[in-house]
């Protein structure tokens, strides 16, 4: 579980051999169908959800240009690769068979003012526009911890690290899924109707990229939205709408002017603050939007690059008392790194 960060990618090659052998580990019931009833969508891995009590699924100055610049040069011909970066290799990686990590500083004052920056950045970045039939391509690398209980004794153990591939078209129709442990190599499909037999109708929690279009984009009606749809789920209305939010950053594609939306909203919520360095699942550290879950004593952080501010990953870390007395304070439930986010012209390309 140690990938190398310094290792680059480009659109027209694919690496192959950073990660470790994968290993397969016992799927709970309904597995396959979790992924396909969520597909195009923030898709929290179940067996992170099963080791927290709830989660319906993570100071310095920015430096604006760079940012935009970057993301506008990536947007622009449809492509968004965030790769490892150089430098230090960060010492908060998750490591063990139980995932660990170091917890970083909380500033309490700071998360509004660093959102407001780095919206300013997702703003003026171009806007990907993919062609007619193509489909929407998220690589992910994820690790993370579940609960499994064997004859009454339950134990916490890890979710090797792994990368996971969706497809997704627009209308959100039509896709598959890859991910080690909870599909062949051939991966399966995400086409047809939902385990009621019906059509699956985009919302907030599993958006299609054609329905993320078609969101407010004043941030104020924005987090009123998303009060609205997710009234009465999670551990209350706040920790709900902040966990909706880095859902829809880190699970899909959207465009500059909603993402700067969603950051602006964000910085709206009550209890959201600045962590001074917290580690993706690749290996890359930066600095995190947070928000602590008391009903768990988890806390959530968003991950964005310390120099061009792009958003990296998320991963959601014990740091108070586990109201089941099994994870400790640093435990990792689940880290997220986002790798690739393409246009590709069907569901068996990669960028």
């Amino acid at each position: 579980m140690n990938p190398d960060p310094d290792e680059t990618r480009t659109a027209h090659r694919r690496e192959t051999g950073d990660l470790p052998a994968i290993e397969e580990h016992d799927l709970p019931p309904g597995r396959h169908q979790f992924h396909k009833e969520r597909l195009m969508n923030r898709i929290s891995d179940d067996r992170v959800a099963a080791a927290r009590p709830a989660r319906n699924p993570f100071l310095r100055k920015v430096v604006l240009l760079p940012a935009a610049t970057a993301l506008a040069g990536a947007l622009a011909v449809g492509v968004l690769l965030l790769t490892p970066g150089g430098g230090d290799r960060p010492d908060g990686r998750a490591t063990g068979p139980v995932l660990t990590t170091r917890l970083g500083t909380v500033d309490a004052q700071g998360a509004p003012r660093f959102l407001e920056r780095i919206s300013l950045a997702a703003a003026e970045a171009d806007a990907p526009h993919g062609r007619a039939g193509q489909y929407v391509y998220i690589e992910t690398r994820t690790a993370g911890v579940h609960v499994k209980t064997v004859n009454g004794v339950s134990r916490v153990e890890g979710v090797p690290l792994h990368t996971r591939q969706t497809w997704k078209s627009p209308d959100g129709l039509d896709g598959r899924l890859v991910e080690p442990g909870a599909t062949g190599p051939e991966g399966i499909s995400l086409a047809g109707p939902d385990e009621t037999g019906n059509t699956p109708r985009p919302h907030l929690g599993a958006p299609s990229h054609d329905y993320l279009a078609a969101l407010p984009t004043d941030p104020d009606a924005l987090l009123r939205k998303i009060y609205e749809e997710t009234e009465g789920q999670g551990n209350g209305k706040d920790q709900q709408a902040f966990t909706t939010i880095g859902d829809l950053l880190g699970e899909s594609w959207p465009s500059p002017r909603l993402t700067a939306a969603l950051y602006k909203a964000a910085a709206r919520i009550p209890g959201v603050v600045l962590v001074d360095s917290a580690t993706d699942a690749a290996g890359r550290t930066g600095v995190a939007v947070a928000r602590l879950d008391e009903a768990g004593g988890t806390r959530t952080e968003w991950i964005f690059d310390r120099k061009t501010s792009a958003f990296l990953g998320s991963r959601t870390v014990q740091v108070g008392a586990d109201p089941e007395g099994l994870m400790k304070p640093g435990t990792v439930l689940g880290t997220h790194a986002v790798m690739v986010r393409a246009f590709v012209d069907g569901t068996e390309e990669t960028p």
